[in-house]
């Protein structure tokens, strides 16, 4: 089994050096899923809504960005990074269900795979937000990596 890499050699927590790493291109994929009521999903047939807010999933792509642009201001061990470039996607799919997709790319010494998982997450509670004026019986169901590339190894989660 892998050791934590947040841990020092004296069991405390630490950020991991990587002042050794060499920079390359790095990729990750996460993505969040949220469940609607039947009658709020219904809302979204034709994409996007607009409520008192504001379009619903615009926003929530704003949202998404912004922090994944933050991460290591929110995750104590995160380093800043210099995104390339931050995506998001939202649809529904035929469940009826919010697909949260956010893809971030960098070039750097360590992975963007919690800046995707941040934008992911934050765009899934601003939906959310947005929302519970409408009903607060909605669920977030999932937020999880879906593939990451570059660094020690690449993953795909097997399910997506």
């Amino acid at each position: 089994m892998s050791k934590l890499s947040h841990i020092d050699s004296d069991n405390r927590p630490a950020m991991v050096d990587v002042s050794q790493k060499t920079a390359s291109a790095r990729e990750a994929h996460a993505r969040s899923i949220v469940e609607f009521p039947a009658a709020i999903a219904a809302r979204f047939v034709d994409g996007d809504i607009r409520t008192a807010k504001g379009p619903v999933f615009a926003t929530a792509i704003v949202a998404g960005v912004m922090a994944a642009k933050k991460a290591h201001e929110l995750i104590p061990f995160c380093h800043p990074l210099g995104l390339d470039n931050c995506d998001i996607s939202i649809s529904m799919d035929a469940s009826n269900r919010v697909l949260i997709d956010c893809r971030c790319k960098v070039t750097h010494k360590t992975g963007v795979e919690m800046e995707a998982l941040t934008g992911a997450s934050v765009a899934a509670l601003t939906v959310y937000d947005m929302c519970k004026a409408l009903s607060h019986d909605i669920t977030i169901r999932e937020t999880r990596l879906m593939s990451k590339t570059g660094g020690k190894q690449d993953f795909i989660h097997e399910g997506g």
